[in-house]
C-alpha cells in the first residue's frame, strides 16, 4: 500500500512539473472548452470554488475525483441548474455508488450552451471571386452552440485517511452542427490529517487531447490545484467549515480561492467565498477615459437546507455570484443521499 501511494505521489509530481513547464509558453485565453472552467454545484460555488479538499460529495466528480469516495453512504445523486451569463444554460447531474471494498464509481454529465443565435453567413457578399473560399455551407438564420462533458470516476480509500481518484471524460463542442471531440483525465487525492477534520488535497484536471475544428486544434483548460480544509468548530448545535485552494491554470496566473460555511443544528448552512486575483484588474483609465474594473467574478454567497428523512439525506442549495460586468449568476442544486 505504501509503495502504491509513493508511485501515485511521484506521478502527481511529474505531472505538476509538466504543467508548469508548458504554462510558461502558453498565452492567456489560448485554451478551448472554456465551459469546463465554469463551476458545478451551488455549495461549491458558495464556498468560492475552493473545493479541492472537500470529500464524500458526488459533485466532486466535476472537481477532485478523490472526494467522490463514500464511506457511510451507499449512493449519492445531484442535479445542478445554473443560469450563466449571456443567457447560457449550464446544467449538470451526477450519481455515485459505493461498491464497498472495491471503491466508489460515479457518473457525471455537464451540458452547456445556447440556441437560436442569429447567424450572419455572408462572409463575402460583394465579391463573387471569394465565394468558393467560404467554409460555412449552412443556410438557416440561426444556429445552436452546445458543450457536453461525460465523466466516469473511480475513487477509493487506500487507507482510512487517504482517498485517491481518477476521472475519464469525453468532451464535445458543437457549433452550427460542426463537432469537435476530445478525451481527458482528472487525477486527485485527499488526505485527512486526523485533527479538526483537517484535510489537504491536490487535483489535476483536463489532461488530454486537443479539440480540433477544421485545421485548428486547441488544448483543454489544464488546471492544477492544491487545497486544504478544516472544521475548527464541530458541535451538535453548530459547525464551522473553512477551505482554501491555490489554483493554477495552464494559460493563466496563480489564483487563490477561499470560502467558509456555518451549519446550524445540521440543518441550515450559510456560506460565503471569494476568488482572489481572479479574471482581471482595475484599469486606471486615461485623461479622456474613466477608470473601470474589468474583474469578472466577485463575492459568492449561498445557503443550504438539509432534510434528513430516516435513511435518506436530501439537501437543497442555492448560491449567488456577483459577476460585476454582467448580471449575477444564480445556481440551484438538489442533493440526495442514501445511507
Amino acid at each position: 500500500m505504501k509503495t502504491l501511494f509513493r508511485v501515485i505521489s511521484l506521478v502527481m509530481m511529474i505531472l505538476f512539473v509538466v504543467v508548469f513547464t508548458q504554462s510558461q509558453s502558453r498565452r492567456a485565453g489560448a485554451n478551448g472548452a472554456a465551459f469546463l472552467n465554469v463551476g458545478v454545484g451551488a455549495r461549491a460555488i458558495g464556498l468560492g470554488s475552493a473545493t479541492a479538499a472537500i470529500s464524500n460529495d458526488v459533485n466532486q466528480v466535476f472537481w477532485n475525483p478523490a472526494g467522490v469516495a463514500l464511506k457511510d453512504e451507499m449512493l449519492q445523486a445531484s442535479f445542478d441548474y445554473n443560469k450563466w451569463i449571456g443567457d447560457l444554460n449550464h446544467n449538470a447531474f451526477a450519481v455515485s455508488y459505493n461498491l464497498k471494498d472495491i471503491g466508489t464509481l460515479a457518473l457525471g454529465v455537464v451540458m452547456f450552451g445556447a440556441t437560436d443565435i442569429p447567424a450572419d453567413r455572408d462572409v463575402y457578399p460583394n465579391n463573387p471571386d471569394l465565394w468558393a473560399f467560404q467554409i460555412d455551407d449552412k443556410t438557416s438564420d440561426t444556429y445552436n452552440y452546445s458543450d457536453l462533458a461525460i465523466s466516469l470516476t473511480y475513487s477509493r480509500y487506500l487507507m482510512d485517511n487517504l482517498s485517491l481518484g481518477i476521472t475519464a471524460k469525453l468532451v464535445t463542442e458543437t457549433i452550427d452542427e460542426k463537432t469537435a471531440t476530445a478525451v481527458a483525465f482528472d487525477f486527485g487525492s485527499v488526505y485527512d490529517i486526523g485533527l479538526l477534520n483537517w484535510k489537504i488535497a491536490a487535483r489535476m484536471s483536463n489532461l488530454g487531447s486537443d479539440l480540433k475544428f477544421y485545421d485548428f486544434p486547441v488544448p483543454l483548460p489544464l488546471v492544477f490545484s492544491i487545497g486544504t480544509s478544516i472544521m475548527p468548530l464541530n458541535e451538535d448545535m453548530y459547525k464551522v467549515f473553512l477551505t482554501v485552494d491555490g489554483i493554477k491554470w495552464q494559460d493563466g496566473p496563480q489564483y487563490f480561492f477561499a470560502g467558509g460555511e456555518v451549519t446550524l443544528m445540521d440543518i441550515l448552512s450559510l456560506r460565503a467565498g471569494y476568488k482572489f486575483n481572479y479574471s482581471g484588474t482595475q484599469d486606471e483609465g486615461t485623461s479622456i477615459r474613466p477608470k473601470y474594473d474589468n474583474t469578472l467574478e466577485g463575492f459568492s454567497f449561498g445557503a443550504g437546507v438539509k432534510v434528513p428523512i430516516s435513511e435518506y439525506d436530501i439537501r437543497v442549495d442555492y448560491s449567488y455570484t456577483d459577476m460585476n460586468l454582467f448580471d449575477p449568476a444564480h445556481r440551484i442544486s438538489i442533493h440526495f443521499g442514501l445511507k
